[in-house]
């Protein structure tokens, strides 16, 4: 059976760039580990799991709500990775790319959110 998250680019993109983020953080300064590394990653992660939870659940509205959560570890996430940019953690065109994978990202949600909200009125007018 498949899953309803395998099917979302949102899913697929934000899987990616959590591994892609799990690897580059391989490089930080061990200090790190249970500072921004662990935060990164767990923000990263918390983006498609998200997505994942929410698409299971049983109501739209539910599924919303968690699109949600993952826009918010999205906005966080940014914030991390222009510390770490900043910080000379990630090189910067390293950086310039994670933080554009996000904005692409945080738009697919976004539509993903206004296409379910229009999907709910419609049923609610019927």
């Amino acid at each position: 059976m498949e899953k309803p998250h395998y099917r979302l680019n949102c899913w697929k993109d934000s899987f990616r760039l959590s591994v892609d983020l799990y690897k580059a953080t391989r490089n930080f300064p061990s200090d790190e580990k249970f500072g921004i590394i662990s935060q990164v990653r767990r923000a990263a992660t918390s983006i498609p799991v998200n997505i994942a939870e929410g698409a299971a659940r049983n109501s739209t509205k539910e599924f919303i709500q968690f699109l949600y959560i993952s826009l918010g570890s999205l906005s966080e996430l940014d914030t991390f990775l222009l510390l770490c940019i900043e910080l000379g953690y990630l090189e910067n065109e390293n950086g310039q790319k994670h933080l554009a994978e996000l904005d692409r990202i945080g738009k697919q949600l976004t539509g993903l959110i206004k296409k379910l909200k229009s999907d709910l009125s419609n049923k609610v007018e019927k």
